[in-house]
């Protein structure tokens, strides 16, 4: 029988905690008395620097229900890093792994899916929303551009999915293989391969809190994932930059036209071209360099992902083979 870990990224979320942990334990109960998955089966909470109760929270949960742990932060590292500290923190000790954020907006009814769908041979399941009925048209509107540009530029993703979504242990393995730290797993996660499909569900409100996205956090987001996967940006800043040389020579053909009519203003000629000539070639070598500096610039500093402070799964017994694999001690993933 396969063993469970849902691995859950938290963020402030002192007032939704409670009721997600509520909800998850129940749907996890019932999917082991149902034999479906292991009793060992954990409900994992990833405390991204909170500056709310959400860590102690998660401490009084695990302290009163065998199937709750948890991970703290030091600081805030970001949503995606708490999911690979998630997934890092456990891989040893499951064999199927769900991540889904804290607010509830998936359903959780989605699990149980997930789980027989991984039982007829998927190694990843991905939940995708079956509608867009209750976002903005605005909100809608961008995501379905979102999802058309990222296609463009070949990137694989599969629509209307975020972060919620079941892998089994091989997948989680070669996912974790992947060290890049701009890290936009939607679009990561497809590349890993093997065996999926797609489990639908109605995204729900949230049920409690603030949401933790607002429109310019999207916006920073969604720049991740492009940058993170094309050098498209730049290779427009160079499309621009030879666009200006071309401007610029059309300038001089006119400026000689307007020296041979007789038609000239002083100065005005030189000074057109060399404007349009010298922008034209800083941007065309700003784009070279960027070209190079784009892909090593993040890579190269090699920090690590995140530092974990305190880690409740080190400190919870499991009683088989797994346990001797055991987790870093809280200084972080490279």
């Amino acid at each position: 029988m396969k063993r469970l870990m849902i691995v859950v990224p938290a963020y402030n979320e002192e007032e939704a905690l409670p009721k997600t942990l509520d909800v998850l334990d129940g749907v996890l109960s019932d999917l082991i008395e149902t034999n479906k998955v292991d009793k060992a089966s954990k409900i994992v909470i990833v405390n991204d620097g909170s500056a709310d109760k959400t860590w102690s929270i998660i401490e009084d949960a695990a302290a009163k229900n065998d199937h709750i742990s948890g991970i703290n932060f030091s600081r805030n590292y970001g949503h995606q890093n708490a999911l690979i500290a998630g997934l890092t923190a456990t891989r040893d000790y499951g064999d199927i792994f769900v991540t889904i954020d804290a607010d509830l907006q998936d359903d959780v009814n989605a699990i149980p899916k997930m789980v027989a769908e991984n039982a007829n041979g998927f190694d990843i399941v991905y939940g995708a929303r079956n509608s867009r009925e209750t976002d903005s048209a605005f909100k809608r509107g961008t995501a379905e551009m979102f999802y058309k540009i990222m296609g463009k530029l070949g990137v694989e993703m599969v629509p209307d999915s975020a972060d919620y979504r079941l892998m089994s242990q091989r997948a989680v393995d070669h996912l974790l293989e992947f060290k890049e730290h701009n890290l936009f797993l939607r679009g990561i996660v497809p590349r890993v391969g093997f065996p999926s499909t797609v489990v639908y569900y109605a995204r729900k409100e949230r049920e409690a809190g603030e949401s933790k996205y607002p429109l310019k956090k999207m916006i920073n987001f969604a720049w991740d994932g492009i940058t993170s996967f094309s050098v498209a940006p730049m290779r427009f800043i160079l499309a621009v930059g030879i666009f200006s040389m071309v401007i610029a020579v059309g300038m001089m053909i006119y400026a000689i036209y307007r020296e041979l009519t007789g038609h000239t203003v002083a100065g005005w000629s030189s000074l057109m071209v060399s404007l349009w000539f010298i922008g034209g070639f800083q941007l065309i070598g700003i784009s070279i360099l960027g070209e190079y500096l784009g892909k090593i610039f993040n890579e190269v500093k090699d920090r690590p992902r995140y530092v974990i402070q305190d880690n409740l799964l080190s400190n919870q017994d499991f009683d088989d083979k797994q346990a001797e694999k055991h987790l870093d001690d809280g200084m972080g993933e490279v």
